[in-house]
């Protein structure tokens, strides 16, 4: 249970770190600390706890890194504000029920993290250096770590309260992989083209009802200027003396701790057993201990016959190799108070009673200077680079604005490019997809006044400078450059129309034991709800597994949107002969999944009923604001 709790948490929590990583979700740097002088004010107040401004402003950060500028929309806030209020609502339910998770625990789980890890070992620097870029405190962090862990074991009680009937199970299983022997036919767009007349007449008065469709946003060339802390770091140099000394100023940081290697029988204990049932544990462990003792030997055996963690109980109670940090307090407390070999316990922790076998101690051992001279080399550039980008991003800001009609002196000053951007509309994609530069670029003060924008954050350690090279405002495309495409769309779409009505009409026939000449149809093939062959389309098989199955062959149709309509014939049908536990397990798991969900929705409603929640609208506002 130790093992496997551990590996289960570490291997989430890395993906979420990895994801983190990959996508930062906060955009922290040089004007933070004046952008969110005002952010402690809240969006949501969940029974007595708030959701800040500043809160909801990192998660809606996070989800515009993935997803771009289109994220910023009233759905897109409103479902962040949900997610957030719904993980309030059950933290504060799994405290008033007693769930915790010890903070020992969640330390281990850090530690676990190969993200936070150097030469195979948790470093305590690399974690608080990423949380620092996340716009975080190491205890910030793992107060979040904690309550995503806490939810986690409430939505777990969900999963093991649900169990789908045999039978519900069976027929599930036998409406998905019944199989249907498929053909199609096509009725295409294409053979009523030619029916269809070319008509200007009526082209010009779709573009004269649909000028929207025809619009051209306005449009901006850019000259751009960007300091960022990476390119200062290719501009630093880091000597050989510089590097020797902060190995020796930094020892500790550049050695392995001390490893330790252990085996356990544990004997779980319920955080809801009756003193008894403790009572009878401990004994249970005291004489598999006493055991242990008396045949060392025998300890993998016992292991094997009697842990009731299953994650190590199969290797002999082997847990491997581990550091400080990487177990509960009082198992990892009695591990480093061991001498090699010793058989210690019964140790009480949150899981149970553990016997404890130290088998093999890994002593601390300093890493040789060019073994890390790399990652020194690499730390002091970095750490030059954001001394001098620190020291420059004022001058770069004054620059651009103080000589607001030129980008040049700013990138003379500071030995940086000007760079140049094709055509930009206000809608499209835009440089570091950064809305803060794109609602500068397209201010009164910029386009009209000709002037350079302020300096804008765009990333961490990362300002901008723009200026509208060129510019074009809004206007319509001339109905003489859209006129010949327009005229050909609108054939296409009545000839679409044909094909449907046509389609229909044939289905019509078919489905009353009528022939109809002139249908190519393809050759069969099988296909049930979780297989679909090739060239089918969902909509499809939708309408094909609809179909009266009482007279075969058996016929339905669907539009195929932009291209006409199939029709589909069903000549054969079978059923699922046998079904066997492994298949009904394999449903019952994602059936158990799906109840385990709506469980947890109508809980949430619950709680939403027992719980106030008040939702401050002008404040989810000024979240735009904040970015």
């Amino acid at each position: 249970m130790l093992e496997a709790i551990r590996e289960r948490a570490q291997s989430w929590v890395a993906k979420l770190i990895l994801a983190l990583i990959a996508v930062p979700f906060a955009l922290w740097g040089v004007d933070s600390y004046i952008r969110h002088a005002g952010d402690t004010a809240a969006v949501a107040t969940v029974g007595k706890q708030d959701i800040t401004l500043q809160e909801f402003s990192r998660m809606l950060r996070e989800q515009q890194q993935r997803m771009g500028s289109q994220a910023d929309t009233p759905e897109v806030r409103q479902a962040i504000l949900d997610a957030m209020i719904h993980q309030r609502l059950l933290v504060q339910q799994a405290s008033a029920a007693g769930v915790a998770v010890p903070e020992g625990f969640i330390d281990g789980i850090i530690a676990g993290v190969p993200a936070f890890q150097e030469g195979g070992h948790f470093s305590q620097a690399k974690f608080e250096e990423w949380v620092r870029q996340q716009g975080m405190t190491p205890q910030i962090f793992k107060n979040r770590l904690r309550d995503d862990l806490l939810v986690q074991q409430l939505e777990s009680g969900f999963l093991d309260t649900v169990s789908a009937p045999r039978a519900v199970l069976d027929n599930i299983i036998r409406v998905n992989e019944q199989q249907r022997t498929l053909s199609q036919a096509v009725v295409g767009a294409d053979r009523f083209l030619a029916a269809v007349k070319p008509d200007p007449d009526g082209a010009k008065a779709y573009y004269d009802k649909h000028p929207d469709e025809f619009r051209i946003p306005e449009r901006v060339k850019l000259e751009l200027v960007v300091l960022s802390q990476n390119d200062l770091m290719q501009q630093v140099t880091v000597s050989e003396d510089e590097a020797k000394q902060y190995y020796a100023s930094h020892a500790a940081q550049y050695q392995s701790p001390e490893e330790r290697r252990a085996s356990h029988i544990l004997i779980a204990v319920s955080p809801k057993a009756t003193d008894a049932e403790r009572k009878a544990a401990e004994q249970k462990a005291q004489q598999l201990a006493a055991e242990a003792k008396k045949n060392p030997a025998a300890f993998p055996d016992l292991a094997k016959k009697n842990s009731q963690d299953p994650g190590s109980a199969e290797k002999g109670g082997d847990l491997g190799f581990f550091g400080r940090g990487m177990m509960v307090k009082p198992f990892e407390d009695a591990v480093f108070a061991m001498k090699a070999g010793d058989i210690s316990g019964p140790v009480k922790s949150d899981f149970g009673y553990h016997v404890i076998r130290l088998t093999e101690v890994r002593a601390a051992k300093a890493r040789p200077f060019e073994a890390v001279r790399g990652e020194i080399e690499m730390e002091l550039r970095k750490q030059k680079a954001s001394r001098k980008f620190a020291e420059v991003a004022d001058t770069f800001g004054n620059t651009v604005y103080e000589q607001s009609d030129s980008l040049k002196p700013a990138a003379d000053a500071l030995k940086l490019k000007v760079q140049t951007t094709d055509w930009l509309s206000k809608e499209g994609p835009f440089p570091f997809n950064s809305d803060k530069l794109r609602q500068a670029v397209f201010s009164d003060d910029v386009l009209k006044n000709k002037r350079n924008t302020d300096a804008v954050e765009v990333a961490p350690n990362t300002l901008a400078a723009a200026r509208v090279a060129d510019y074009q405002a809004a206007s319509m495309r001339p109905f003489a450059e859209v006129k010949d495409a327009l005229i050909q769309r609108l054939r296409q779409e009545q000839a679409v129309a044909m094909a449907v009505k046509q389609g229909k009409e044939w289905l019509a026939q078919l489905q009353q034991g009528k022939a109809v000449e002139g249908l190519s149809w393809s050759n069969a093939a099988d296909a049930s709800r979780l297989k679909h062959p090739e060239g089918y389309s969902v909509p499809v098989l939708q309408e094909a597994f609809k179909a009266d199955m009482r007279k075969l062959p058996a016929y339905a149709g669907a539009e195929e949107p932009g291209k006409g309509f199939v029709l589909v014939k069903v000549s054969g049908v079978k059923d699922v002969a046998a079904i066997d536990d492994n298949r009904r397990r394999a449903y019952g798991a994602q059936l158990n999944a799906m109840l385990a969900r709506e469980y947890a929705q109508a809980f949430l409603s619950s709680l939403k009923e027992q719980i106030k929640v008040t939702i401050k609208k002008e404040n989810l506002e000024k979240s735009g604001q904040a970015g």
